[in-house]
């Protein structure tokens, strides 16, 4: 049976009654979501309060705007911090062509379209102005800002849960408040995650990391312009082969390295397997492909047969509807 999403371009510079539309549709299936593990699983508000004070204060301000327009209900702001929430496995392709003329982040976002919000959320909260895939309603699956920094996630393929944050609200706060590479990877050093991710990283300058982190061990941080859904061995064989992580990092790693390669040839693969998927039936289907180039401040979505080109002066809103099925994607 095929499955919809609906993307929507959401632009709201500061936090207000669009932001809270968007909570007020979603969140039926995150409370469901986040109390699937029993109510007594999640940390209380305090503890989330003084984590996001711990580690990321300056984003505190947000948090609370974002709590209020929430309706302040204690389990929708322990919701928002995204610390210690239940572990979620996606797929995810990522890579980074970088040459002294113009850099490009480009990645395939492989999960269950009807887990994925679906929002491209144009905001400007703090003193960067930002965009970004969202996930859990103001954390980031991939997205820019306008200091020339973008950011990209993948799960790290690994079965360990611990102390820490989702990945989507240290994107978040990269995005908020760095301006470059170093600066990110400083973040990614120090902010704990509950589960193993590969944050890949590049800026306007031209340089680019991917940060293997996971609650268990210190950050890996790494000159690497490419990440899939292992770390440095493979460790869960089974998600390895159902997602097929290392055929695609080897593609990647082919492309990136080759000197022939141009950014439209990297991108072409991202839409073609094996970085493309069709496997909606278990949840490792590609539902979108993201592009960024961070010195000229252009984010594109791609699906087939259709792109959205945005900027930060250029961002209409609209809506694209998008079947995902056993015969492949169908845009409209």
């Amino acid at each position: 049976m095929d499955k919809m999403l609906d993307f929507r371009t959401v632009r709201e510079e500061t936090a207000g009654p669009r932001w809270q539309a968007l909570f007020e549709y979603h969140w039926p299936a995150y409370e469901q979501w986040y109390l699937s593990e029993g109510e007594r699983e999640r940390p209380g508000y305090l503890a989330c309060y003084n984590a996001l004070r711990k580690h990321m204060p300056e984003l505190l301000d947000t948090y609370r705007t974002l709590c209020q327009l929430a309706g302040g209900s204690d389990l929708a702001a322990r919701f928002l911090s995204l610390y210690q929430p239940p572990a979620y496995i996606t797929g995810c392709s990522q890579a980074v062509l970088a040459s002294p003329a113009s850099t490009v982040l480009a990645r395939n976002y492989d999960y269950p379209p009807e887990l994925c919000e679906g929002t491209i959320l144009y905001t400007h909260w703090n003193e960067r102005r930002v965009i970004a895939m969202t996930d859990c309603l103001w954390g980031v699956l991939d997205g820019m800002n306008d200091r020339g920094l973008t950011v990209s996630l993948a799960f790290g393929g690994r079965k360990t849960v611990g102390q820490g944050f989702g990945a989507p609200i240290i994107l978040r706060y990269i995005l908020e408040f760095c301006d470059t590479v170093p600066e990110a990877s400083e973040v990614l050093a120090r902010i704990p995650t509950h589960m193993a991710y590969n944050i890949t990283v590049a800026d306007a300058a031209g340089r680019y990391v991917t940060a293997m982190i996971g609650p268990d061990r210190r950050a890996s941080i790494r000159r690497v312009p490419v990440a899939t859904n292992h770390q440095k061995k493979i460790e869960w064989y089974a998600h390895a082969l159902a997602s097929e992580t290392l055929i695609r990092e080897r593609q990647l790693s082919i492309l990136v390295d080759d000197e022939a390669t141009t950014e439209e040839r990297l991108i072409t693969a991202f839409s073609a397997p094996p970085l493309f998927r069709h496997d909606y039936r278990r949840g490792l289907g590609t539902i979108y492909t993201a592009v960024y180039r961070p010195a000229s401040g252009q984010a594109e979505f791609h699906w087939p047969g259709l792109k959205l080109d945005l900027t930060f002066d250029d961002f209409p809103e609209e809506r694209i509807t998008v079947r995902y099925g056993t015969r492949g994607l169908h845009v409209g």
